[in-house]
Parts: structure tokens; sequence; C-alpha cells
């Protein structure tokens, strides 16, 4: 698929996120909590997650019939990776904002060809915000290009992250991480959708983020963002495999050491 096609098609994209966005508005003004579903103790899942992601998929494989699906919900079947493309989708990153009415959360769908981002989109649903990127083609916010800051100074920063909602072992290291920020930084901020966070360091909202145990359809969107804004995206400690090695740290670049320093002094 040529540039020019992957541009297009993430104009698709991102036309069927605003478009399933509406619907998620919609059922925001009158959802009823005692429709929750618990997939984990602190793990939801609603009617909302599933019927977004449905719709989703469904115009996906009309964009792109062969490809294969990586979904939080299970609606496209069994995990695909294709050969050539794989869809990976979150339909409702930051469900427990999405109950409680809260409203951080996001629609993000990212495109791999091969084992390479090609295509990401991250829909902030409330605030109607749509951040489309394309691999080797920029990133952009409701069409207006995007651009990591160029802070390199961790005390002039300002750090987002994601508290642990299962696998508390790692708790007490994450707790002094999170101190350490605290100390040197700007402050640290939770939303509570990891591709929000992403988004919004690709658009220079926040120098940094990081969280442990992700999965592939909470970051594949943001990843591309960031990077083609101009940022960089690891795991923790090296460069690791940051879409599928379940730890993300995000940055605008020239404090992207700095941030990894923080987090190998007590993360082991």
């Amino acid at each position: 698929m040529t540039s020019p096609e992957l541009t297009q098609l993430s104009h698709d994209v991102a036309a069927l996120c605003r478009r399933t966005a509406e619907f998620i508005r919609q059922e925001a003004a009158t959802f009823d909590r005692a429709k929750i579903e618990h997939k984990g103790l602190h793990d939801l899942v609603s009617y909302v997650d599933q019927e977004t992601e449905r719709r989703l998929v469904a115009g996906l494989r009309e964009l792109l019939p062969t490809a294969g699906f990586i979904t939080e919900e299970g609606t496209a079947g069994p995990d695909s990776q294709a050969e050539e493309f794989t869809w990976i989708i979150d339909p409702l990153d930051g469900t427990t904002n999405f109950v409680h009415g809260l409203p951080v959360y996001s629609i993000s769908v990212g495109l791999l060809h091969g084992t390479e981002l090609a295509v990401g989109v991250v829909h902030e649903v409330s605030r109607d915000e749509s951040f489309r990127a394309v691999r080797g083609g920029g990133a952009f916010c409701n069409d207006q290009p995007i651009r990591v800051t160029d802070i390199s100074d961790l005390h002039s920063s300002l750090i987002a992250t994601g508290f642990p909602y299962k696998d508390f072992g790692k708790m007490e290291p994450f707790l002094q991480i999170l101190g350490a920020f605290m100390n040197r930084s700007h402050g640290v901020r939770r939303l509570g959708s990891a591709a929000v966070d992403l988004a919004y360091v690709a658009a220079g909202r926040c120098e940094a983020f990081f969280e442990f145990n992700l999965n592939s359809y909470d970051v594949a969107a943001g990843i591309l963002l960031v990077r083609e804004a101009g940022g960089h995206v690891t795991q923790f400690l090296t460069d690791g495999d940051p879409l599928f090695g379940r730890e993300v740290v995000a940055s605008n670049g020239p404090l992207h050491a700095q941030v990894q320093a923080v987090i190998g002094e007590f993360w082991r």
C-alpha cells in the first residue's frame, strides 16, 4: 500500500471513529451502571464497549477485507495477526471513567503492516478530538499538525502515568517511581486512558508517559502518534517492544534518557 493510500485510509478510519464516537456520547447521557460487567476485580466492560467494537470491526472490514484483528472485546473472533495487515482496536479506552461519568475516554485504532505500525487514530470522545498519524506522514489533531515539545529539563516537564488495576506485585517500585517524578517535575497526571496519554505527549500537552501491564490495543495507535510527532517510545529500561511488551515509556525525545533513568532507580 502506497503512502497516499495509507493517508487516505487514515482519513477513512478517523471518519469511522468520529461516527462511532457519536454513539458513545449518546449512550453516556443515559448510561446505567447496573449494566456493567466485570472481566476482573477492577477491569470493567459494558455493552457500550462491545457495541462500539462491533461497529468498528464492521467498518474496518469494509476498508480492508483481508486484514486480521486484535481486539479487546473479541467481537472479531479469535485474535488473528495477518501476514500483511492487522487492525488493533480498543473500542473504549477508559471504560472506568466512562461508567463513572468522568469525561476522559477514547477510541483507539492502530494498523500493523507486517510488524510495523502504519496508521494510528485516537478519538477522544468527550472533546471530539481526532488524533491521526501515518507512518512517515506526520501526526495531526483535527487535521492540524502536532509536535512534541522540545523541553529538555525534567524539572520543567509534566508526566502522565496510569495506575495498575491488576497484578499489584510491583506496586512498591511503581510508587517509588511516582514519588520521584512528583519531586522532579511540574507534576504527575493520571487521566485513565493510555491512548489519550500518548496522544497528549504527541500534541505537546505533556512531556512523557509511562505505564506497565498494558496491552497492544491500549497503545498501538498512540505509539505511532508519538513517533510521528517527533517523540520516542520504548519499554521501561530498554528499547524492547513497547507494542507487545506490556510496558511503555513515551516522551518528547530530549527527556527520554532522564525518564528511563528515574524508572531505572527503582524498577528491576
